[in-house]
């Protein structure tokens, strides 16, 4: 794996309007190429602000973040061109078919005629939806629709991928296929950005993980890392629960 960052963040701050405390506070690290990287923490704690912010969607109350060698604040347009995003909300249109939501997906990021439609082939290929390409998503179970929203993350062959509960809500089949195909993509050299729930998953699906809460982060380092210095922890979940306490969440 290459320990170059790819993604460096520098005193990120985000303070909401009439906010009495910042969502992220005065956050520092970095994300290195071609690793897959746990931002976990539980609801509240400020991952969703500090993906959103790393996604271009609202700017930092103060701070710097290099993508790609690129500053976030001046140079947005290319970077959103090497970045994919699969939300946690399904962002497909219902009464489109599988084949024409990649279709326009695609077409955003510059695909089009031959190599969109191999692209799509491929993925649908897979994914195993080729044989329900043609039907109305709104046809389509949950997992499928997950499967499918995938798709239109990747189509673009992005070099920086942000998954955000990639899994979740789909059954166990659709999780196995989901994630093997992520570690295809990792393999062949994209930088995986993950938040969930699923702290089995994510221990056994990231190479690196940061826990976050009251939008500091608390600690980073490999899964086994975690697990080997805390004591009494026999896994991630433990670890977590550890250092963000067992109180119920909001």
């Amino acid at each position: 794996m290459d320990n170059t960052a790819i993604i460096e963040i520098e005193n990120l701050t985000k303070t909401f309007r009439n906010a009495k405390e910042p969502a992220v506070d005065n956050v520092s690290f970095n994300i290195n190429r071609n690793e897959i990287f746990g931002l976990l923490g539980p609801n509240g704690a400020g991952k969703t602000t500090t993906i959103s912010i790393l996604c271009g969607l609202f700017p930092p109350t103060y701070g710097k973040i290099t993508i790609d060698g690129k500053n976030i604040k001046t140079e947005l347009a290319p970077i959103k061109n090497i970045v994919g995003i699969v939300p946690q909300d399904i962002a497909l249109y219902p009464t489109l078919t599988a084949r024409e939501n990649l279709a326009f997906y695609g077409s955003m990021y510059g695909l089009h005629g031959k190599e969109l439609k191999d692209k799509i082939d491929t993925w649908l290929q897979k994914l195993g939806l080729i044989d329900a390409a043609n039907r109305k998503v709104s046809t389509y179970s949950g997992g499928m629709k997950r499967r499918v929203n995938l798709i239109a993350g990747v189509l673009h062959s992005p070099k920086i991928l942000f998954l955000d509960e990639p899994t979740v809500g789909v059954d166990v089949q659709s999780r196995n296929v989901i994630i093997g195909r992520l570690k295809e993509i990792n393999a062949d050299g994209t930088t995986i950005i993950y938040t969930s729930h699923h702290l089995e998953e994510a221990e056994n699906f990231c190479t690196r993980v940061s826990i976050i809460d009251n939008g500091k982060i608390l600690i980073s380092g490999t899964p086994r890392e975690l697990i080997n210095n805390n004591a009494g922890s026999a896994n991630l979940e433990n670890v977590f629960l550890n250092l963000t306490n067992r109180k119920l969440r909001d």
